[in-house]
């Protein structure tokens, strides 16, 4: 078991837990024999869940929390208060090396603030950003930020490009990857003045495939790998992002069933365009990780289904074995010094 990937899963977060949650992590382990998770939470509810399922004892454990920190409390107080929380339980399980990672539904802010307070970031890094994969017509690309930073610094956006490139290559597999800065328009003399001030400072960066300015119609085109913003207009993207793709699968199963030509056709072309439309699903992309913390910490949708739980899971196992947190430590803290 030493060789394992070890995973803590709060399994009292997010709206369709722990059911959800449970059955995520019962496919992650099913799906690798090199994962072992510990479930955090209310033992006896965590126990009657996994009464359902048929796994490999070995790789799931619980390890009992009382508590459970709720969306609406304020995360400083609610992590400072609730030290047997299952959010809390499962990052000292990181802080301590126990574990590797950390995956939760629950409360956004409870875990970010829990993974700078508890986890801590590595030293050097400035700002940790929250960095979902979206789907592009090319592939995906890396949204960093998108909600940790909202009044981020030039600096901060450096690091932050310089990180989304050593994920998307050791991670995604995509060499040199494209980096690009949101933008209101493609001349450099565009935008506000943060953007003014860090694109010159991107574009003298050795260590980044620096390509300018990317507009938000851009985006889906996979124009760039690595999307740089702060988390105030990244959120704004993620969330656009994610109305406009509900909206358009929903517009096209309902025209399929206007009339019985095209409920034929929707027969025809079904097999083809349920995987079309499987690839711009966020949640066939994991969890957004918490990127220049000592430990992996993933956020994912509260309203999270097991796919997303299971594809966040298995995310860390790579996130371990590719050692992005020593390659952050190589190509971008001593790069800086």
């Amino acid at each position: 078991m030493d060789e394992m990937t070890k995973v803590a899963v709060d399994a009292m977060g997010g709206d369709n837990a722990p059911g959800e949650i449970v059955k995520g992590v019962v496919e992650a382990v099913s799906e690798s024999s090199k994962i072992k998770v510990y479930l955090t939470g209310r033992e006896e509810v965590i126990r009657k869940e996994l009464e359902q399922y048929t796994y490999n004892k070995e790789q799931i454990e619980i390890v009992n929390a009382t508590e459970v920190i709720e969306t609406a409390e304020p995360p400083v107080m609610a992590i400072r208060k609730k030290k047997d929380s299952s959010i809390v339980v499962a990052l000292n399980l990181v802080k301590k090396g126990e574990c590797d990672a950390f995956v939760s539904a629950g409360s956004s802010g409870a875990v970010l603030v829990g993974g700078q307070l508890i986890v801590g970031r590595i030293k050097g890094i400035e700002r940790p950003p929250l960095a979902p994969l979206i789907p592009t017509e090319t592939g995906c690309a890396l949204l960093i930020d998108c909600g940790a930073n909202v009044d981020a610094r030039p600096s901060h956006l450096v690091q932050f490009a310089k990180m989304g490139s050593v994920y998307m290559e050791s991670v995604m597999g995509i060499p040199n990857p494209k980096v690009a800065i949101v933008n209101i328009g493609a001349e450099e003399e565009k935008g506000n003045a943060l953007v003014k001030e860090t694109f010159p400072m991107l574009k003298n960066c050795p260590e980044i495939n620096f390509i300018g300015s990317i507009e938000a119609r851009d985006i889906p085109t996979g124009y760039a790998d690595v999307i740089v913003c702060e988390a105030f207009a990244g959120n704004i993207i993620l969330k656009l992002y994610e109305g406009v793709g509900a909206t358009l699968i929903k517009k096209v199963k309902a025209g399929m069933m206007t009339s019985l030509r095209s409920k034929i056709g929707a027969l025809l072309v079904k097999p083809a365009l349920k995987q079309t439309l499987k690839a711009f699903d966020l949640e066939e992309y994991g969890g957004a990780p918490l990127l220049g913390l000592n430990g992996l910490v993933v956020k994912t949708h509260g309203s999270s289904k097991a796919i997303e739980i299971k594809n966040s899971i298995l995310q860390c196992l790579t996130f371990k074995e590719q050692k992005i947190n020593q390659k952050i430590k190589d190509k971008v803290i001593l790069k800086d010094e």
